[in-house]
């Protein structure tokens, strides 16, 4: 079933981040973040309407704002046009946020909508899965590739190792039946070589 959602807000860098999540540990993964902003302080529970209604739109979608500011979260936000009047800003904002108690929301309770938001918020967390899926699958694709592609040299390698070493192999061959016939050929020069010598000899005298 379906899992109620709430939305989350933060600050990372440059931007307020927000995000219509089943629990903060759902909105951590969303955001990309490696420690517990909640149990820092630096993440809570938005009771904005406007931002409520915001991600309520984009369930698990992470939307953004430059930081400091109290413009409408969007999918795609521009860097803050003075980021140290922003950043004090933002820590004004947090500060007296944090004095407050956190009020209820007057948004009336819609039951059909919060299950359709809870519903594209597994959604849209399967399709980030998919996504990651997909990466690793192409990154382990590479991996692949280029181990066939080192495969593929080293074996071209041995072979022309082994076809080099035959190759040296027969040439020695030859060389050593050459060299035989080489020996074999002065011993009977020197035999014809003495005879002939001696029949000179025989008609000198």
């Amino acid at each position: 079933m379906a899992r109620k959602l709430k939305t989350y807000q933060t600050s990372l860098g440059f931007f307020d981040l927000a995000v219509a999540a089943p629990s903060m540990k759902a909105a951590l993964e969303a955001w990309g973040a490696d420690s517990n902003l909640f149990h820092q302080g630096a993440a809570k529970e938005s009771d904005d309407r406007g931002v409520i209604e915001a991600t309520m739109a984009k369930p698990g979608v992470v939307l953004r704002r430059p930081v400091g500011s109290d413009g409408p979260f969007g999918e795609n936000a521009e860097l803050p046009t003075n980021l140290g009047d922003g950043e004090r800003a933002a820590k004004a904002v947090r500060k007296s946020k944090g004095r407050n108690a956190k009020k209820p929301s007057t948004r009336p309770v819609d039951k059909a909508a919060e299950r359709r938001a809870a519903l594209a918020f597994e959604k849209e967390q399967k399709r980030r899965e998919r996504e990651r899926a997909g990466e690793e699958a192409a990154r382990q694709k590479e991996r692949e590739r280029r181990q066939q592609a080192v495969d593929k040299a080293q074996t071209a390698l041995e072979t022309a190792e082994r076809e080099h070493a035959k190759k040296v192999a027969a040439i020695q061959a030859e060389m050593e039946v050459l060299e035989k016939k080489s020996q074999a050929e002065d011993a009977r020069w020197g035999k014809e070589r003495g005879r002939l010598e001696a029949a000179l000899r025989h008609a000198r005298d």
